[in-house]
């Protein structure tokens, strides 16, 4: 189980299937089996300690994000929540335009937009490998977001993130 496991995978099946097994042989390392079959991937978590229980060594790589990367993952989470509120069951799909212009807001203005593009390509990519976005077949610059997504960027979150801008809102219209 290297990164998300997706129903649409050979092996969602065999998951599902010996999922009490998979589960006690993850924990016995420190690790979490969490299966969502209504969204249908599967990933790995790490397990916290009990109080009192010494931790164990870290088996999954943290990964440091940066600003950009950050903001478009909770944009991108943010876009999801609209798209299944208007009752849409499919996959979210983007450009790399409807991409730019959700984060273009946030970034630093620039005049070099050479250098905003970079900033997005190389925080797109970044997601990619991730496993947040997959760029889809035959279709150059055209990204499914991955549902994973929710796992990693939830209510909560978005909700922090919302209170955040309005306070920079309100703190912007202040100033003037």
């Amino acid at each position: 189980m290297q990164g998300v496991v997706y129903q649409e995978s050979d092996a969602w099946e065999d998951l599902l299937r010996h999922r009490g097994a998979v589960r006690d042989h993850f924990a016995v390392i420190g690790l979490d089996v969490v299966i969502d079959d209504d969204e249908g991937y599967a990933y790995l978590r790490t397990t916290e300690p009990e109080d009192g229980d010494e931790p164990l060594p870290r088996v999954i790589r943290r990964r440091a994000l940066t600003y950009a990367d950050s903001l478009l993952l909770v944009l991108l989470r943010k876009r999801m929540v609209e798209f299944e509120s208007a009752g849409d069951q499919g996959q979210l799909v983007l450009t790399q335009d409807e991409i730019l212009e959700m984060i273009r807001l946030f970034l630093a203005h620039s005049t070099d937009e050479a250098r905003v593009l970079k900033q997005v390509d190389t925080s797109v990519n970044r997601l990619v490998s991730m496993g947040f976005l997959r760029q889809l077949r035959g279709r150059r610059d055209t990204w499914e977001v991955r549902r994973i997504l929710k796992a990693f960027v939830d209510g909560q979150t978005l909700s922090d993130f919302s209170a955040k801008l309005a306070e920079y809102a309100n703190g912007g219209a202040d100033d003037e």
